[in-house]
């Protein structure tokens, strides 16, 4: 049971590693402290004498109350998990038996129930931070020619040290990630050239539905697992970016972009003292 519920809605099932012992159980998971209440079931066999590696996927879980199907059960909520259960039973569901069970003694070793994802990863949060929050505290920096935010990060609350405080929870929390650090953000179209950079030292603007589009392109991209950047257009300040409705630009392809792209980097480095990973 779980104090606190958890939220494995990121995950596509559960992974038990138990030694078996030829039989079948039962894995229930419940998403309510109530008693007498649906649990979420799904069995699975074992092999006698053999440790084994058993996925069970959320989507084969059925909704089970007193040994029946809940037909009318709610949909799984992965977000609220407050036990999980395994049980040895004579029965399955809907009145049929289990065909391994034997009355007497009997023992389900385990060693680790743990979320899993299916692979390939594909990034589950996509976050959108800043460039600059890295810099408020680095030493070296020369603060006039770094951005208004950057200058000024005190007087703002000290808004980009809490930026840098979210990221690093998101590093930290297991759930595969990109984190996206956009330069100054315009209202301009998207489509003009992009630089991709990590370590936290470029400047410049780019459009917000540029950011919006990347964003969207990582959802699906294994190459941006884990990955913090940052990125600008090509085109300076002192130029607006346009688009002749003649001539649009062609659509980008961001997965040459996220290849391209190292573990490891947040622009940390620069404040902890540790090499950049290259």
């Amino acid at each position: 049971n779980f104090t606190v519920p958890e939220d494995l809605s990121a995950y596509d099932g559960v992974e038990l590693r138990v030694k078996g012992d030829g039989r079948r159980y039962k894995l229930i998971i419940r998403t309510s402290y109530e008693w007498d209440t649906i649990g979420y079931t799904a069995s699975f066999d074992t092999t006698k004498g053999e440790w084994q590696s058993v996925r069970i996927p959320f989507s084969s879980l059925i909704p089970v109350f007193r040994a029946r199907t809940a037909t009318d059960a709610p949909p799984f909520d992965a977000s609220n998990i407050t036990a999980l259960q395994l049980m040895f039973s004579k029965f399955e569901y809907d009145g049929k038996l289990n065909p391994t069970f034997a009355e007497g003694q009997f023992e389900l070793p385990f060693s680790s129930i743990r979320a899993y994802i299916n692979e390939p990863i594909t990034p589950r949060f996509v976050h959108v931070s800043s460039a600059g929050v890295t810099r408020p505290e680095r030493p070296g920096l020369d603060l006039s020619k770094q951005p208004p935010a950057v200058r000024m990060n005190k007087e703002l609350g000290s808004i980009l040290t809490y930026k840098l405080k979210g990221e690093d929870l998101i590093r930290e929390s297991g759930v595969p990630y990109t984190i996206v650090r956009p330069c100054a953000l315009t209202e301009e179209p998207a489509g003009a050239d992009l630089i991709f950079e990590q370590g936290d030292n470029i400047t410049g603007k780019i459009s917000r539905e540029e950011v919006a589009r990347l964003c969207v392109a990582a959802l699906a991209s294994p190459s941006a697992v884990g990955k913090t950047f940052e990125v600008k257009s090509t085109v300076p300040f002192s130029e607006p970016f346009v688009i002749d409705p003649s001539n649009p630009p062609p659509e980008k392809d961001y997965e040459v972009y996220f290849k391209e792209l190292k573990d490891g980097i947040t622009g940390k480095e620069a404040l902890e003292g540790t090499p950049a990973l290259v």
